[in-house]
């Protein structure tokens, strides 16, 4: 729609500014009546929900309101033509007015008016966010000496009765906890408490309750640049960057597990007492998948796995003699689903990094893999619907399968998978192309 209303608006302008040419007139009196029209029109769409009101319609509803205040102050005035007519005049307010248009739809362009992908459970959905402090770790990215915090966001049935699974997710580099809402609006419409977590200094950005803002911290972004975009670090260099980068994570949420845990037995707040503690999952996307199956290597408490296109860091082992990586030769028992896009899916038997996660490594005989064919890696996010620009910059071009068909198809079988080993519901057998 963004793209659509900028052409609206740049053919007005052209053809407005070739009518008072060809004319010799200024029509201001006919622009103040559109203007106050465009205006009125914008009102209406926007009360019919034709247009979805949030942020990236306010910079254009406060221009097209000021131009319809000033029209209406000028027509009340009667200042319609009291300027002499002059060509250059109006060749450069309409080219000011066509930058002023770009830059206040822009919001619109970048992050496009789209439909939520579907939600089939029966059960209406609250959130809630919270900021939890570890007392027992100082923040690494700061010199003030403070804790470690990390601030996280549940999903969770609303007015229901009973206890539910609790799921954690874990966010991709430089990523953020909503990066897969319309996965955790589905679950928890089935019935579990999903909490996302943002990992400080990690995440894109995040903001605690107080209002505190922490943006992803450029250590770490240079990191992260040099290792998956410019290559320039030895084998032995990716090892020791990985164990600390999933060091941090685990570490989150193993934090964020216990806290919850904690609450549970003496927290009266709702959420924390319709969690089934028994039956916990963990899931992530890209470094969040690999810390899912991290943290699962450091607990005895967690009853199912889900990874979405993330290496399996934690089953990496650097041989200095080969300078290279192998796999771990110790089984993985807790089910586990393994969800790549093409991005990754063809790197599984040419990459040492993913040679664990190759699924001929029979260590992994019991996981479930599947492959969305036509997905980038961020097509397992919500980001190409929330903002399509964005996510073809960042993944190199736009992915050749249907968003929508991707991601609730993913949401289905997530479901599916914590259906079948945390509830004990159907059968999970997928198919391994989607």
């Amino acid at each position: 729609m963004g793209i659509f209303l900028l052409l609206v608006a740049l053919i007005f302008e052209i053809t407005f500014a070739i009518y008072c040419i060809v004319t010799k007139k200024n029509h201001k009196k006919i622009k103040n009546w559109i203007r106050i029209a465009v205006f009125i029109v914008f009102v209406i769409l926007a009360a019919s929900s034709v247009i979805v009101w949030s942020f990236r319609w306010i910079m254009l509803a406060i221009l097209l309101f000021l131009l319809a205040l000033n029209g209406t102050v000028s027509l009340i005035h009667k200042k319609t033509n009291s300027k002499p007519y002059k060509t250059s005049s109006i060749v450069w307010k309409s080219i000011m007015m066509i930058l002023t248009f770009v830059f206040v739809l822009s919001p619109v362009i970048i992050f496009p008016q789209h439909h939520s992908p579907k939600v089939t459970g029966e059960y209406e959905v609250a959130t809630a966010t919270y900021t939890y402090v570890d007392k027992n770790r100082i923040e690494e990215f700061t010199n003030t000496g403070d804790k470690r915090f990390v601030n996280v966001e549940f999903w969770y049935p609303k007015n229901a009765n009973g206890t539910y699974p609790l799921l954690v997710f874990s966010h991709g580099a430089l990523g953020i906890k909503i990066s897969n809402r319309s996965t955790y609006t589905e679950l928890a419409s089935h019935g579990y408490v999903v909490v996302s977590i943002d990992h400080p200094y990690h995440s894109f950005y995040t903001r605690s309750e107080d209002g505190t803002v922490a943006m992803v911290h450029s250590d770490f972004r240079h990191e992260f640049e040099k290792y998956a975009i410019n290559g320039s670090y030895s084998n032995e260099e990716k090892y020791n960057i990985i164990q600390k980068w999933e060091k941090l994570r685990t570490d989150d949420m193993n934090f964020v597990i216990d806290t919850i845990l904690q609450k549970s037995k003496n927290d009266n707040d709702p959420i924390y007492q319709h969690i089934n503690t028994e039956k916990i999952g963990v899931f992530g996307h890209s470094m969040g998948g690999a810390a899912s199956v991290w943290v699962d290597r450091e607990r005895n408490d967690i009853s199912a796995v889900v990874n979405i296109d993330g290496p399996f860091f934690s089953e990496l082992v650097y041989k200095k003699d080969m300078d290279d990586f192998v796999a771990s030769s110790k089984d993985f028992t807790t089910p586990l689903l393994s969800i790549y896009s093409d991005d990754v899916w063809g790197q599984l038997e040419s990459s040492s990094t993913l040679i664990a996660n190759n699924p001929k490594n029979e260590h992994f005989k019991e996981a479930y893999t599947v492959h969305f064919q036509g997905a980038k890696h961020l097509s397992l996010t919500d980001l190409p619907l929330f903002s399509p620009i964005l996510a073809n910059i960042l993944q190199g071009g736009k992915a050749d399968i249907d968003q929508y068909y991707c991601i609730e198809t993913e949401n289905e079988l997530i479901l599916k998978f914590f259906d079948f080993e945390l509830k004990g519901i159907g059968h999970f057998a997928p198919k391994e192309t989607y």
